[in-house]
């Protein structure tokens, strides 16, 4: 693979890195997407950094759980779902319109019914 593409690949890498550690603290925002992403774009350009964020203490064994399993361990589900609805209801809280609530609570309800599909893994 030329120079170029290994830039390329790796620039889109630490982009989806960014967004993925963003996706941390904001409700909204995806993390693992973004995290797998990475890690295939890091394999393309730079193999050793796809394997940092595979081995990485806090999120490694969540993403190899879930190249492996397809799946979410119980307590992960629970985190994320708690962790969802108090921003969502923080955000209710501090929003005065009554649309933007409506539509936050939906769309809480929504990625709750979605997070709730995954299997679970033991």
């Amino acid at each position: 693979m030329s120079r170029f593409f290994r830039v390329l690949w790796f620039s889109g890498g630490l982009l989806a890195v960014a967004l993925g550690t963003l996706g941390m603290f904001l409700p909204l925002l995806p993390t693992v997407p973004f995290l797998l992403l990475a890690i295939f774009c890091f394999a393309k350009s730079s193999p050793t950094w796809a394997a940092k964020i595979l081995h990485h203490p806090f999120i490694g064994k969540p993403l190899r759980e879930w190249l492996q399993y397809k799946g979410i361990r119980k307590k992960d589900k629970i985190f994320s779902i708690a962790f969802l609805w108090i921003s969502i209801l923080v955000s209710i809280i501090l929003v005065a319109a009554f649309w933007v609530r409506i539509l936050l609570l939906v769309v809480a309800i929504a990625v709750t019914i979605h997070l709730l599909s995954f299997k679970t893994i033991k």
